[in-house]
């Protein structure tokens, strides 16, 4: 059966204006369309009429998507129509070679182009910002005969991006007064809170002579990214006028810190003042629903999201598919992962991590092969939890199998990955194999491992091994605090009296307690605990 084209699937298979057809490109670039607005790049291409109104909308899909296969094609057709030279293609080419990554590519072309306009220098001096190249940035600003207000935005924005804040600064001092607006004292903000610089954040932002949405969402973002809720609370509430990104940025704040409640009731005030939740609203409220395991509430999200029409993208789609395998509801996040149309490896991480979490090992298992299947490429933490799963069912040839696979896929091994590997062949009995590997452990282990290792030497009532990992790789006096109980009940538990009381002596002398167990069971709205 013939393919439908990007015409016809639009209602239009003779279109016959050559306009429409740039109409329909541009609209399909501004909707991040942009595998589509590339296949009617392909199938219009044919008409040189019209073709060098084409190109550059083109070039800016393939920037978008970082294509550089397709930007290629289009430097090909531009060159066989002679309209390589022309300054508003070439600027196009010169853009989507530096988003795509290859600088080279994009400084030829550059120099080749005999007329040039701010923007063409603009996008070269962003290209090599993009790729760390602070020097030839910088060097190719000084060298501009004219420059305008993004000239500058750019090179303030290019040294705090690469972490340099004193120069952007530097630059930001020397940017003519009629040149100085609110964009260019908000990238200034932005770039102080991109470091982690939050009090000069904080200096630049009070003598704003006037101040922007961003701003103000800047400095509530930069202030809860380092913790400082009631900071970005203060701020949050000087908004004069709060529009859908102050509240996102208020949202995210609190779901980020762990902070559900506060993050579902502003959720629920931003409603309430008439402003419609976009993706990043949703997206946050799942999380705090997630993390405070509130079913019925993400529930009514998911409604919402059906019922305002919010496209179910990637991010969202990953968001219930989190909430509802943390929340228990195993079944809906399996139906919502199937019915997403394109899976990445986000996607295929939330329903592994999900179902392992849940205890449904054997499921978060074939999740994993079914992903490398798919062909999509397993990263760090597809592997991690996939280990973890192994590790809890007791999976120990598959275990290691998996384990031996990350190097086919140039996954770097964490001391995270080495210590599900160790709780995997301690949990099935292997102490003496889980011992060498710690000793062979290209990584340092942390205490999260030689915990593992430990607490198996307990529940194995292998003495003799633990006593090797006290004596041989860090001494009791020099343990984490959370060892000391594990140390003093493995040597109770032999009969080895005077160890175990040396072993309390020091914690009570560091002032550590053993903590008393405890259970609670929820009834109705009361929580009973024990």
């Amino acid at each position: 059966m013939r393919q439908m084209s990007v015409l016809e699937s639009k209602g239009c298979s003779n279109p016959g204006q050559p306009n429409w057809v740039v109409l329909l490109l541009k609209q399909l670039v501004n909707k991040r369309k942009l595998y589509e607005a590339i296949q009617l790049y392909k199938q219009s291409r044919q008409d040189r009429n019209f073709v060098l109104s084409l190109i550059p909308l083109a070039l800016k899909a393939c920037a978008l998507l970082g294509s550089l296969d397709s930007s290629r094609l289009l430097h090909a057709d531009s060159c066989k129509l002679g309209i390589d030279r022309d300054f508003v293609v070439g600027t196009s080419l010169v853009s989507a070679y530096c988003k795509c990554g290859c600088i080279k590519s994009a400084r030829k072309l550059f120099d080749e182009m005999t007329v040039k306009s701010v923007v063409t220098w603009n996008a070269m001096i962003n290209g090599y910002m993009g790729a760390g190249n602070v020097g030839s940035a910088f060097e190719l600003f000084e060298w501009m005969g004219e420059r305008s207000r993004v000239s500058w935005i750019e090179i303030i924005r290019g040294f705090a991006m690469n972490g340099d804040t004193v120069t952007a600064r530097r630059m930001f001092d020397r940017v003519p007064m009629e040149m100085r607006n609110v964009v260019t004292w908000t990238v200034m903000v932005d770039g102080y809170v991109e470091n982690g610089e939050m009090e000069e954040a904080r200096r630049v932002f009070e003598v704003m002579p006037e101040r922007n949405f961003y701003a103000w969402s800047a400095m509530t973002s930069g202030y809860c990214k380092i913790g400082d809720v009631g900071e970005a609370e203060l701020i949050f509430d000087r908004i004069p006028v709060k529009n859908l990104v102050n509240w996102n940025a208020m949202i995210s704040g609190y779901a980020k810190n762990g902070l559900s409640s506060k993050a579902l009731e502003a959720f629920d005030r931003m409603r309430e003042e008439g402003i419609k939740p976009d993706e990043i609203s949703v997206v946050s409220a799942l999380s705090a629903c997630a993390q405070s395991g509130q079913l019925e509430t993400g529930r009514k999200i998911h409604e919402l999201v059906e019922s305002v029409g919010l496209e179910l993208n990637q991010f969202v789609s990953n968001a219930l598919i989190d909430m509802y395998t943390k929340c228990g509801d195993l079944d809906r996040a399996r139906e919502i992962f199937f019915a997403t149309p394109q899976r990445n490896c986000a996607c295929w991480n939330a329903i592994i991590s999900g179902f392992a979490t849940q205890g449904r090992y054997r499921e978060a298992l074939e999740f994993f092969h079914e992903m490398v299947l798919s062909g999509e490429t397993p990263d760090d933490v597809s592997f991690l939890s996939v280990l973890s799963a192994c590790a809890h069912a007791g999976f120990v040839e598959e275990g290691l199998e998996i384990f031996s696979k990350m190097d086919k896929y140039n996954v770097v091994t964490t001391v995270k990955h080495y210590g599900c590997l160790v709780d995997l062949l301690a949990r099935a009995g292997r102490l003496e194999d889980a011992y060498e590997l710690v000793k062979s452990m290209p990584v340092e282990p942390n205490d999260v491992v030689w915990g593992a290792l430990l607490g198996a030497c307990r529940v194995h009532s292998t003495v003799g091994l633990a006593e090797c990992v006290i004596n041989n790789v860090r001494q009791p006096d020099h343990c984490d605090d959370s060892h000391f109980p594990l140390v003093a009940n493995i040597y109770a538990a032999a009969d080895r009296w005077e160890k175990a009381e040396r072993v309390r002596l020091i914690m009570r002398n560091k002032g550590i307690q053993k903590m008393a167990g405890g259970s609670a069971v929820l009834l109705g709205e009361w929580v009973f605990k024990s």
